[in-house]
């Protein structure tokens, strides 16, 4: 498949496809006209990059996922390279919602102070 069909199917821009490209994370074959051609196995490899960027992983990040892929695996999350890297993030994201709470709570002693009759509303922000 064609650049703009891979794209397509991996709900990307073919601007991100040539970026993932560039970055060493899938790679094309070229036709005889010298259009880029992609198969089902680099779809799959955008589809997991995509799907992990979505979520707030780096390319970095993704690369540990990619290689997963690549060496056979079912999954890209199976290997333990990819295991570490979902454990750190999700101590990035621990940490990132003690700040925020931390936040909130200071937030909230501010308004106490300034608005002494004020009651606190909890809001959903979904």
């Amino acid at each position: 498949m064609r650049i703009g069909e891979l794209a397509r199917l991996a709900g990307v821009s073919t601007r991100a496809v040539r970026y993932y490209e560039q970055q060493g994370l899938i790679s094309s074959r070229r036709s005889a006209n010298g259009y880029r051609e992609y198969d089902e196995a680099d779809l799959r490899l955008v589809t997991e990059i995509r799907s992990l960027v979505t979520v707030g992983f780096t390319l970095r990040d993704a690369r540990p996922f990619v290689e997963c892929l690549r060496a056979g695996h079912e999954t890209g999350g199976s290997c333990p390279e990819s295991v570490a890297v979902y454990r750190r993030k999700l101590g990035e994201i621990d940490e990132q919602i003690r700040a925020l709470l931390d936040r909130r709570a200071e937030v909230a002693a501010q308004l106490a102070e300034a608005c002494p009759g004020c009651t606190l509303t909890r809001e959903d922000p979904r």
